[in-house]
C-alpha cells in the first residue's frame, strides 16, 4: 500500500509540474488575448495623488493597435488640447498653447512622468503584449479579494523592456493581471500596479480601475479610471499622423 501511495503521489506531482509549465506559457497568451485591442476608442480620467495635492484630468484615447495610439487631454483647462502620439517607437507630445508646439519625446525624456503621474512616458511606449517580450514561470497561487489567481514570475527576454522582471497575480477566470510588482535588473522594485475594479465588453474583461505606485517617488500614487471603451471602431489613418497632431 506504502509503494501504491507514493507512485500515485509521485505521478500526481509530476502532472501538477507539467500542468504548470503548460499553463505558464497559456497564461500569457490569454492576458495578451484578453487585453491586446485594436481600432478602438476610449475616454479615461486620470487622478494623480502626489505631495503637492490631487488632481483629475480626463482625456480621449484612438488606439489602432500596441505600437499606434492618440490621447487628447479634455480637462482640466490648462490641459485641454495637449495631444500625446504613439507610432511605432515614435512618441510625440503636441501643446497648443502657448507656442502651439509637437516636442518628440526620446532618450533619457522617456523617464520623466505623464502630467506628473506614476506613470512614465516609457510606460506609455511599452508594447502590451507579455508573451512576445518575457519568459514565464508559475510560483504559487493566491486569493485577492476573493479571486483564485496565479502567482507569475515574468524574466525578460528581450532588451528594450521597461522592467527586467515582474511578478503578476492573474485572476484564474478572467485572465486579468489583479495585483503586479515591477522590478530594475538589480531587483529593485521600480513600481506597484493594483486593480480595483473591472468591466466586461462584449466576452472580455478589462480594467475599469487601477492606482498606479511609483516606489521611487513621493506621493500616494496615481488612480485610471476607464470610463467607456468601443471596440472595433473605424479610425481613419490620418488619424495616428504627425501632421495630424495640430488639427
Amino acid at each position: 500500500m506504502k509503494k501504491i501511495f507514493c507512485t500515485i503521489l509521485i505521478l500526481s506531482l509530476s502532472f501538477l509540474l507539467m500542468g504548470q509549465d503548460i499553463k505558464s506559457d497559456q497564461i500569457l497568451e490569454k492576458i495578451d488575448d484578453n487585453m491586446v485591442i485594436q481600432d478602438a476608442v476610449m475616454t479615461s480620467e486620470m487622478t494623480i495623488h502626489s505631495r503637492m495635492g490631487t488632481r483629475t484630468i480626463k482625456s480621449k484615447s484612438w488606439i489602432k493597435n500596441a505600437n499606434t495610439s492618440l490621447v487628447e487631454y479634455l480637462s482640466p483647462p490648462r490641459e485641454e488640447g495637449k495631444k500625446m502620439l504613439k507610432s511605432g517607437d515614435k512618441l510625440w507630445i503636441y501643446t497648443p498653447e502657448p507656442n502651439n508646439r509637437i516636442i518628440s519625446i526620446s532618450g533619457h525624456l522617456l523617464n520623466q512622468s505623464v502630467m506628473g503621474s506614476d506613470l512614465s512616458y516609457e510606460d506609455f511606449m511599452e508594447e502590451e503584449s507579455l508573451s512576445e517580450s518575457y519568459s514565464s514561470e508559475i510560483i504559487g497561487q493566491e486569493k485577492i479579494d476573493g479571486r483564485e489567481c496565479y502567482i507569475l514570475k515574468l524574466e525578460a527576454t528581450v532588451s528594450d523592456v521597461n522592467y527586467h522582471s515582474r511578478k503578476v497575480w492573474v485572476d484564474k477566470e478572467r485572465w486579468l493581471s489583479l495585483k503586479e510588482e515591477r522590478y530594475a535588473k538589480s531587483g529593485k522594485l521600480l513600481k506597484k500596479t493594483e486593480m480595483l475594479d473591472v468591466f466586461q465588453v462584449e466576452n472580455r474583461w478589462y480594467p475599469k480601475k487601477m492606482r498606479f505606485k511609483d516606489m521611487l517617488s513621493e506621493g500616494k500614487g496615481t488612480v485610471y479610471k476607464i470610463e467607456s471603451l468601443k471596440l472595433d471602431q473605424n479610425i481613419p489613418e490620418i488619424k495616428f499622423t504627425k501632421a495630424a497632431l495640430r488639427r
